[in-house]
Order: structure tokens, then sequence, then C-alpha cells
């Protein structure tokens, strides 16, 4: 009896523990993994470009005059006003030649005098044949001759008058003034002195120059080709520009495109393009540089993933798929544009399938394991 009883308690035994064994194999190969649902949503395209900013104005203050540098009236980098008097030349030799072609306007206006007097005499005495016709015609040549040496010189004297005026250098605007190139006692207006002495910017506005390829100038041309067409929704219409400034932070106001150069730098094979930002806090200065984001296109039902989910070996990208089964799957997957901190895939998933976000090394293709559905929380700035 007793060994009845234990040739049927050692096969139970042994069945317990296969049992016990299958488990603990099932509970290692099944292990919780962290999944995703693919995202599909809207998204537009955003596109960065490395740009230089440049005040609304950039003035460069310029001596039209040659001459020892007498004065400078203004703090450097200060802000200014309009008519603010910048830089002051030596008047003494402009003065002198005031005073000279004051001399011969004079002279010139005596000449014409006496010639027009002489035509008066000459005449009534033409009339009665006193004198001959060719003495008329004389003195109406030389009242002519006077007449315009008149003329000419009362336009070198204001020319010599401009040149004096040149002596003081004004502000033709209101901004922001530059370190001078020039400083009092300075032969300036010839080269290699000083003939730019200064810059005054104008910078509640800034501009901001960035270059576009021939490729991506053609994407965002068809795209707001199609906008004004009206084969975008009206929400999709709106086309502005942001500025990312050195730090990584965002410029607050949006700016707008100004103009596209007429033709493509054959050199470099890039089109110059311009954009203004409002700058009211004065906080941008011309020289810097900043990106520029614009949006290049609008995908509608688009797919997206997290970029650490996706691996990528000898130009291959792939992600790992959790079947319907559970079981994981490798899937190559053809990637388009990068959206923050996600990925745009064009080919080889679908909507709401599962993919492994976490432990993608933690794991082998046909593994089965326990998913477990998070919600993925994108840090994308992008709007």
């Amino acid at each position: 009896m007793k060994k009845l009883f234990i040739y049927l308690f050692i096969p139970l035994l042994f069945a317990g523990l296969g049992s016990c064994k299958e488990k603990t194999q099932q509970q290692i190969t099944s292990p919780e993994i962290t999944v995703i649902e693919v995202i599909q949503k809207d998204v537009p395209v955003y596109r960065q470009f490395v740009g230089q900013v440049y005040g609304l104005k950039d003035i460069p203050i310029r001596a039209r005059v040659e001459g020892f540098l007498e004065g400078l009236h203004f703090q450097e980098g200060a802000r200014i006003q309009k008519g603010t008097l910048l830089y002051s030349i030596d008047p003494a030799p402009f003065i002198a030649e005031v005073g000279n072609q004051k001399g011969k306007l004079a002279e010139a206006q005596t000449m014409l005098a006496n010639a027009e007097s002489q035509l008066a005499r000459y005449k009534p005495l033409a009339e009665i044949n006193a004198v001959s016709q060719s003495d008329l015609d004389f003195a109406q040549a030389n009242r002519d001759a006077s007449l315009a040496s008149v003329e000419a010189a009362k336009a070198t004297l204001k020319m010599a008058e401009i040149n004096l005026s040149y002596c003081k250098i004004y502000s033709p605007i209101t901004g922001f003034i530059g370190k001078t190139n020039a400083r009092e006692g300075e032969f300036v207006g010839r080269d290699p002195n000083p003939v730019i002495l200064n810059t005054v910017s104008r910078i509640d506005e800034i501009r901001v120059q960035f270059f576009l390829t021939e490729a991506e100038y053609l994407a965002i041309a068809r795209f707001v080709r199609d906008q004004e067409e009206g084969r975008k929704e009206e929400r999709n219409t709106k086309r502005t520009l942001k500025l990312i400034l050195s730090d990584g932070s965002y410029h607050p106001y949006n700016g707008r495109v100004d103009f596209i150069n007429r033709e493509v730098d054959a050199s470099t094979g890039a089109i110059l393009v311009q954009a203004t930002f409002p700058n009211p806090d004065l906080i941008l200065r011309p020289g810097q540089f900043a990106r520029v984001e614009a949006m290049m296109n609008f995908k509608e039902g688009a797919l997206l993933v997290p970029q650490r989910c996706v691996s990528e070996l000898q130009g291959q990208h792939s992600v790992l798929v959790v079947t319907d089964s559970n079981k994981v799957e490798t899937r190559q997957v053809t990637t388009g544009e990068k959206i923050g901190d996600l990925w745009m895939i064009e080919e080889g998933l679908k909507p709401k399938e599962k993919i492994i976000i976490d432990a993608i090394q933690a794991v082998r293709p046909r593994q089965e394991i326990k998913p477990e559905i998070i919600e993925f929380e994108s840090k994308n700035t992008q709007q």
C-alpha cells in the first residue's frame, strides 16, 4: 500500500513542479513593457534657417567734405533723435570759400550792370542808325554773357554754402548710434581716413536675412500656391515666422516676409529672403545671429512617434511593434520630418498601432510581453 502511494504521489509532485516551472517561465518571458499608440494628427511642418539681424534702417554717417574733425557731440551707443548734431568739421576753409564766391558773384553782377547799361544806350542809337547793327548785337551778347556769369556765380556760391553746411553732421533718423570711427583732430573725408564716421540704426523693428536652398524654396512656394488656390482649410493659412535667439529662447513677436530676392545665387544655389520682426523692447541688435522658424508645409493626418522609439542601423530606421497577440515585431519604417521630439512616419505604421517606447534593448523579436499603454507627453514647443 505504501509503495502504491509513492507511485501515485511522485508523478503528481513532478506535475506540480512542472506547472510551477511553466508559470515561472511565462512570467519571465512576459514582462510588463510600456508602449504607446502611434499618434495621428494634423501637424505643421517647420524648418529652421540661420539668419542675420539688421536694423530696420542702418544709416551710415559719412563725412561729405574733407577736413579736420573739430568735435563729437554725442555719447556712443546712446539713443539719439533725428536732427541731433553728431560731428563738426573745421569750417574755416569753407567759410573762406563762401567769401571768395560772394566776391565773384558781386563782380559778375557789376559786369552785368555795365552790360545792361551799354545795351540800353545802344538800342535807341541803333534805331536812328547812329551805331551799327553789329555793335548792337555785340552789346546784346555781352549782356547775355554777363547774365549767365551771374547765374554761374550764384550756383558756385550755393555749392560753397552747401559744403560749409556739411561741416556740421546731423542724425538723419531717430535711433541708436554706434562707436565712432574717428576722434577729434583726425582728418576725415578721404581714404584711408574715415569716410563712414558712424552708423545710426532704427531697431524698434528689425530685419532678418536668411537663405533658402532651391529645394526649400520650391517646397514653400508650392505650399503657398496651394493655400492661395484654396486647397487648404482656412485655419491652415497662417504663415507666421518665429525667431529663435542664440540662447534657445523664442522672440515673443512673430515676423512677416518682406521680400524674396528675384534670383537664385548661381554660386551657392540659394535665394535670399528678408523678414521683419517687431522689437519694441529693443532686445535685438544689428549683427546678431538668430534662427528663423518657418512653416514649410501642413501635413493632414500625419503619423508621429517619439524619436527615442526609432532605431537606426546602416541608414535603415525601425521600431518595435507589439502585435495583437502581444508579441514583439521589428518593423522597418520610412521617416519624414522631425517635429520637435517626434518623428513623422511616412510608411510602415498604421494609426493606433502599439510601439515600445522604453526598454527597447530588453526585448527581442517574437518575444511575448504584457504591454502597458501610456500616453506620451511631447515637449514640442512648435505651434
